[in-house]
């Protein structure tokens, strides 16, 4: 069973009149087009270490079998705002799980658009951990909830925003997490 040692994050954006070639400019702006990519649920796996996107892609493979979290949009409507977000929320205890989120709203600032994934990855954890918050509270509240439980000991996004071409091409946006050996 592979179960992955290091994790990178990385976003782009592309355009393109045909929507395909969009999300490959997308993908190369955020330097994993090389990858044959298998899209994989949200685990952060145990022990996991987080290297910069620079150190990841060095380790890639030209049309290597590549594991990824990624959240994609796109839209060929101009001006309509889009989005793509990896929210990521890890466990005190090394030797647990954590959790890793999509979300990719239309019409949603950057800031908002981080701050949703970044929190439903971080409810997520605090589930399975028996952490108790109030899910009515603001982001805020809960996430120093979930900090002062002493279980959840970082939590963080990577988002993407882009407007639609005004000229009507495809406008592609990407979050990333990749997970190497």
């Amino acid at each position: 069973m592979f179960v992955p040692k290091k994790i990178f994050f990385t976003r782009g954006v592309g355009r393109h009149k045909y929507y395909l070639a969009s999300f490959e400019a997308a993908l190369h702006d955020a330097g994993i087009e090389i990858c044959n990519l298998v899209m994989v649920s949200s685990v952060f796996p145990p022990g996991c270490r987080i290297i910069t996107r620079n150190e990841g892609l060095g380790e890639l493979s030209q049309g290597g079998i590549t594991f990824s979290v990624m959240a994609r949009n796109f839209t060929n409507e101009p001006n309509r705002l889009i989005a793509s977000s990896i929210g990521v929320a890890i466990p005190a205890d090394e030797s647990q799980y954590g959790y890793l989120s999509e979300y990719h709203p239309y019409g949603v600032k950057e800031k908002n658009c981080g701050d949703y994934a970044e929190d439903l990855a971080a409810q997520m954890l605090a589930t399975t951990l028996n952490v108790e918050f109030n899910p009515e509270t603001d982001w805020l509240e809960r996430e120093q909830a979930f900090k002062m439980s002493g279980k959840i000991v970082r939590s963080f996004n990577i988002t993407q925003t882009a407007l639609g071409d005004k000229n009507g091409l495809w406008t592609t946006v990407i979050a990333a997490a990749v997970l190497l050996p």
